[in-house]
């Protein structure tokens, strides 16, 4: 397609619309990061001016030295930190001693939850072993009692055997044979069959 045709456009006008678009894209990205850190250092930067500027604290600590050094020279700083600050009224103490008793108080209801849920799923544990050891109990008694009955139809065949085999040998000498007896009842059962 030629270049000079209605609708087409030169490549040097499609790279400068590309890079346009890049760098309003670039700037809509990065702009707010850098326009908040931008406004972060200049409120460090008022911060540490005003805090050069503080006026001094006035205190009057000669009344009572906390300190006393050698040579007539007096250490008072620490004794403004140990005076009550007026400034903090009594209900702020109380409100603050209010917030302290019920976080305490949030946290033993909290505990006392959790206690109560580890109770229950100890007794829940409780019971299934419980029942777990009902089951082996049963188990454990079913199985004497299936052993005491094997023993039992062990030794009922054992003296069964013992009256056939007494039985057999008495047949055998009044001239029984087997093969002959099982001819028998053979043709005795086709004979009743007809």
């Amino acid at each position: 397609m030629p270049l000079n045709q209605p609708g087409s456009c030169s490549p040097g006008l499609l790279k400068a619309a590309l890079g346009l678009m890049a760098m309003c894209l670039a700037g809509y990205i990065l702009g707010p990061p850098l326009y908040w850190h931008f406004m972060e250092g200049l409120a460090a930067l008022n911060r540490s001016s005003s805090s050069t500027s503080c006026p001094p604290c006035l205190c009057d600590c000669s009344s009572q030295p906390l300190l006393t050094i050698p040579h007539g020279l007096s250490n008072t700083s620490f004794a403004d930190c140990a005076k009550h600050d007026p400034e903090v009224s009594d209900d702020t103490e109380k409100d603050f001693a209010e917030l302290l008793s019920e976080e305490l108080k949030l946290r033993e209801a909290e505990a006392l939850e959790s206690q109560q849920h580890a109770d229950m799923a100890l007794l829940e544990a409780k019971k299934v072993t419980s029942q777990y050891q009902k089951e082996a109990d049963k188990c454990n008694s079913g199985m004497e009692t299936c052993e005491e009955a094997r023993e039992k139809a062990e030794a009922a065949l054992l003296e069964q055997r013992r009256e056939t085999a007494k039985w057999e040998l008495r047949a055998r000498q009044r001239g029984w044979k087997e093969g002959v007896a099982k001819s028998r009842t053979q043709s005795q059962g086709n004979v009743q069959a007809v």
